[in-house]
């Protein structure tokens, strides 16, 4: 498309149910516009009032996904990042604090010139003006509305969006809506009024889709697509079935075989060639097909009741399954629950008796649970068990190692014990006199040197790298050198060599931690490193477990699903789908 050509906008709302996943739909509509070579970008507009999900807790809010510039934003921007090659930043996420924290400023400098402030036009003109400046220079911004149709907090969002769709000119936008259709077993039918009454209330307020995307259990037959066609003033051929898939990197193709993408260039009178869709295809093989079965993966955490907290963490594990040519299986393990009943008797219970192949320990603040994450370290180190610490979890691992291996029993942090003699991890300088919460963490992408011959070197393939970062503790350099002295390996620093990025263990079979965030750079089609070699580490674990078992290992690996050695027979499906697809 010619970049002087005005940029196409698709606004999406849901209704029925909150969590209906449009942010599923948005990011896997954004993969096959992009896979027909179109240039976009998409923005997540969330109602609430708070400034950023940044002070929310993950029970709330699930989890707060970082952008390289540094923006603490909603989940669903991870979405788009694992399935459009566009990058987001802080522009591709605003909330209505954000809006009315703007407005208010402006007032109180006299902008307004003495006018009445009103949501109207103020606050959907602030609205408005961010969406204009997220989308400059792309070919298509998808737009989502948080929240559910018919919430309060949400109408000035759709007041905007039904006003720039005259501003950009109708057939430069269009609306597309998400519903759930839920099935009645009783009756043994799928009931289309709840969907009928959201569109009903969208309609309301002056915005009518062109597309209705149905979420269902179980595949719509077409007659229920007619009738909902009928009855929401829509083309048969809008009405899209998301149906649940077992892997949502299938859904782009699902959406895809439903005519989503064709409606949507039909519609916006957009010409593209088709989509290539190999490499969601070869990602959904993968995942099917796993040629050396299953891995389990121990998350010791405090947020185990939420997955929705460690979103990005799971689905990077999921990528370097697909590239390990294996599948994941979490278990996941409540860090209090160590505390309480040790490792080994947790670790079992949470695993239903079968063996772990690796354990990894989130980010996370709070003190909570912490005891229980350094046990989870020294029975990781102590057992030679593949072993990933994040953020939290690196400096849980240098405290374990301080206590265990540097003759510092009182090792502590200073999140957790300010008034401690040994605090091995402490506040950064520029952290101490902070007072708001928000905003104020060492945020976004910083570069990082890596140690010549280390792990991480050889696992990245270079010197030099760059991650995202979401905190505010550190390694406490006035013990770096007991720490190394017993073994440890700083093996990651900053450019400066002030701030311990990376540790691991050179005379362990793979422990790594690292104080940043490498879950949020890592998508289907680019698995992490760290990931992949975690992974692999794990799968080598395996392995070496079920060999030491001997004569029980033929019988282990029917139990489990996965063939003996890593090596499977290849069906004539399975050839046949890779031949299609190399």
């Amino acid at each position: 498309m010619a970049s002087n050509r005005p940029t196409k906008f698709i606004f999406v709302t849901g209704g029925v149910v909150s969590s209906i996943g449009k942010g599923l739909t948005c990011a896997s509509l954004g993969a096959l516009l992009e896979a027909r070579g179109l240039k976009l970008t998409m923005l997540k507009l969330d109602p609430y009032i708070n400034v950023d999900p940044g002070t929310m807790s993950p029970f709330q809010h699930g989890e707060v996904f970082v952008t390289d510039d540094g923006a603490e934003t909603d989940l669903d921007l991870g979405h788009y990042e694992r399935f459009v090659e566009s990058r987001m930043s802080r522009l591709n996420n605003f909330t209505s604090g954000q809006v009315y924290e703007t407005v208010i400023a402006n007032e109180r400098r006299g902008d307004y010139l003495g006018r009445t402030v009103q949501v109207i036009p103020h606050i959907t003109d602030e609205i408005k003006r961010r969406i204009f400046l997220c989308s400059k220079g792309f070919d298509i911004c998808i737009v989502e509305i948080g929240g559910t149709v018919g919430d309060i907090e949400s109408l000035p969002f759709l007041e905007a969006i039904r006003q720039m769709r005259a501003d950009v000119n109708p057939e430069n936008a269009i609306f597309l809506h998400v519903t759930l259709l839920p099935y009645i077993a009783a009756a043994n039918e799928f009931k289309t009024k709840p969907t009928q009454h959201s569109v009903k209330e969208l309609t309301s307020f002056g915005i009518v889709p062109s597309i209705i995307v149905c979420r269902s259990e179980q595949r719509l037959a077409q007659s229920i697509k007619t009738k909902i066609g009928h009855f929401c003033n829509v083309r048969e051929d809008c009405v899209i079935n998301a149906v649940d898939v077992s892997s949502i990197y299938e859904l782009p193709l699902v959406l895809h075989d439903e005519g989503l993408d064709d409606q949507v260039v039909r519609l916006l009178n957009i010409w593209t060639g088709s989509p290539n869709l190999k490499p969601w295809q070869r990602i959904v093989n993968s995942f099917k097909n796993p040629l050396k079965g299953r891995v389990r993966i121990a998350m010791v955490g405090k947020y185990i009741g939420l997955p929705e907290s460690y979103k990005s963490l799971t689905e990077a594990l999921h990528h370097s399954g697909f590239a390990n040519g294996c599948q994941i299986e979490i278990v996941y393990v409540d860090s209090s629950a160590i505390e309480k009943e040790g490792v080994d008797a947790t670790l079992q219970k949470a695993a239903g008796d079968q063996k772990i192949d690796a354990i990894l320990i989130p980010g996370g603040f709070g003190d909570r649970g912490t005891e229980g994450k350094i046990e989870a370290v020294r029975y990781s180190r102590e057992n030679g068990v593949p072993f990933l610490g994040i953020c939290l979890g690196l400096q849980m691992a240098v405290i374990e190692y301080a206590r265990h291996k540097c003759d510092l029993p009182q090792a502590a942090s200073g999140e957790f014990s300010p008034d401690a003699e040994c605090k091995v991890i402490d506040l950064m300088e520029s952290q101490k006199k902070v007072s708001s919460k928000g905003g104020s963490m060492r945020l976004g992408a910083y570069p990082c040197v890596l140690k010549e011959g280390s792990l991480v070197r050889k696992l990245y393939g270079t010197d030099n790298i760059s991650e995202r970062h979401r905190h505010r503790f550190e390694v406490n350099n006035a013990y770096r050198q007991a720490l190394e002295d017993a073994g440890l390996s700083v093996s990651g620093l900053s450019p400066n060599g002030e701030l311990i990025e990376i540790i691991e263990l050179p005379d362990h079979p793979w422990f790594v931690a690292v104080q940043f965030h490498p879950e949020f750079k890592s998508s289907p089609r680019t698995p992490h490193p760290l990931f992949k070699g975690f992974i692999a580490a794990a799968l080598n674990h395996r392995d070496a477990s079920l060999a030491a078992l001997g004569d029980s290992h033929e019988q282990d690996c029917a139990d489990q699903s996965y063939p003996q050695n890593g090596v499977e027979t290849k069906n004539e499906k399975t050839l046949a789908s890779e031949a299609e697809l190399a």
